[in-house]
């Protein structure tokens, strides 16, 4: 008779959300849902652009002090000269 007694259903029901039964209520609570939302949507935004503009305020000044090469044609770089293969390569 125990396993008749105990239900999954009431403690499946514990833990759900119940809605309000009174309409106003129930309207104020899905506006509050969405202004949550909103405001959720409008920090991350702007915490994320907020982020870019700091990486890139970084990198800006990561580069301030070094030379920059005065003519545009010029590539300034490290360059190293490769020997051929020992094996040759067949085709």
């Amino acid at each position: 008779m125990f396993a008749r007694s105990f239900q999954f259903n009431t403690f499946r029901n514990a833990f759900s959300p119940r809605k309000p039964r009174h309409p106003l209520l129930r309207v104020a609570m899905g506006v509050l849902g969405v202004a949550v939302l909103c405001v959720l949507v409008f920090v991350s935004v702007f915490l994320g652009a907020a982020m870019i503009a700091a990486g890139l305020l970084f990198k800006l000044f990561k580069q301030r002090g070094k030379p920059l090469a005065r003519d545009a044609r010029v590539v300034d770089g490290e360059f190293r000269v490769v020997r051929k293969p020992a094996i040759p390569l067949s085709r």
